[in-house]
């Protein structure tokens, strides 16, 4: 009898090796595209890094001085505080949630350090704990009403927006401490407005201040539990209850730390301003959600770097900054901010393709 297979029968294939299961190749036809899609999806913080690097290009080559020292370093002051409250919403919006009231927190707990500081004459650690306890609260309230009532975010923070900014103007019966009064009672709330030079440039305490809230919430992200808790809740809330993780405390503290860095941005904005107004900062709210939108955290939740946020606000002060020393009106810099944050939501649903 002959050895050959009957050809009328079916055959056995034989087994792939070990190391060539799940082994997923690219298909011929794959564009430079698809490549890029493919890249972008591995490391959605190249999006605006790509972004700022051709604005940084662009600019140096059409406004004239845009590379010197003090225009640069006035750009750190003006993206500072607006930074900080990006780095506040970046981790709500982790959550897949929203913080509508980041704003009035901010002004809130300054009117709040005020009072402590000048009216009631307390001692600079009493005023400070005192603003710092303030943003804590409106960050529990804000979690508290998410977690346990199941409020919507966007529609809790937009009631509470209303209630902080009612309670700013109650606290501080709508008047301004002027920089001179601050100067003579209470100096220490200028702290961040303090000025120093950096290798021929000007910067302010504020700018420090950015670094290290940036620096210490991308530690707590990528090298803790709880930061792993946090994206695990934003990127899918059921599996991760599934898993054990008790996502209401994660969401509970997630408003909470976002209200203390609100708090601390209070203080800064104190030292950017000068004095201390109670309808100060009236946009803070858009352009925190601007920084981050464009710095590629996806508002879906649970994806995107932390320090994507400080490029997003890097990106709008060098738009602003350009524009300006090319003569650009106030008003088409604003038409230029809306296209960034249009482009940046349809890249990143172009991207979120190759998961759907």
């Amino acid at each position: 009898m002959s050895d050959r297979p009957d050809p009328a029968l079916p055959q056995r294939q034989p087994e792939a090796p070990p190391e060539a299961v799940a082994q997923f190749e690219p298909a011929h036809g794959d564009s430079g595209l698809q490549s890029m899609q493919r890249f972008l999806h591995r490391f959605p913080t190249m999006v605006p890094v790509i972004v700022l690097a051709l604005a940084l290009a662009g600019f140096g080559l059409l406004a004239p001085n845009f590379f010197s020292a003090f225009n640069l370093s006035l750009i750190l002051q003006q993206v500072a505080i607006v930074g900080i409250l990006a780095a506040a919403q970046s981790l709500v919006i982790l959550t897949a949630g929203i913080d509508l009231s980041v704003g009035a927190v901010m002004v809130l707990t300054s009117v709040v350090m005020g009072k402590l500081g000048i009216g009631l004459g307390l001692p600079m650690p009493l005023a400070l704990a005192g603003g710092l306890l303030a943003g804590g609260a409106t960050g529990l309230l804000n979690g508290f009403l998410v977690t346990r009532l199941r409020l919507p975010p966007f529609i809790t923070t937009l009631g509470t927006w209303n209630v902080f900014l009612a309670l700013n103007y109650y606290i501080s019966d709508r008047e301004t401490i002027r920089s001179q009064t601050i100067d003579a009672e209470a100096p220490w709330l200028k702290f961040f407005g303090t000025r120093f030079n950096l290798g021929g440039a000007t910067l302010t305490y504020s700018v420090i201040l950015l670094v290290l809230v940036f620096a210490a919430l991308w530690f707590a992200l990528y090298h803790t539990a709880w930061g792993r808790r946090v994206y695990a809740v934003g990127d899918d809330k059921e599996a991760a209850e599934l898993a054990g993780i008790r996502t209401d405390r994660t969401l509970l503290s997630v408003y909470i730390v976002a209200g203390l860095i609100c708090a601390l941005a209070g203080w800064a904005s104190i030292g950017r301003v000068g004095s201390l107004s109670p309808t100060s900062f009236q946009e803070a709210n858009l352009e925190s959600i601007t920084a981050v939108v464009i710095g590629g955290i996806s508002l879906f939740g649970g994806r995107g770097s932390i320090l994507g946020p400080l490029i997003g606000a890097l990106i709008v002060g060098v738009f602003n900054s350009g524009l300006k020393m090319m003569g650009v009106d106030v008003l088409w810099q604003l038409f230029a901010t809306g296209w960034l944050i249009i482009i940046a939501v349809a890249v990143d649903q172009w991207i979120r393709k190759l998961t759907a």
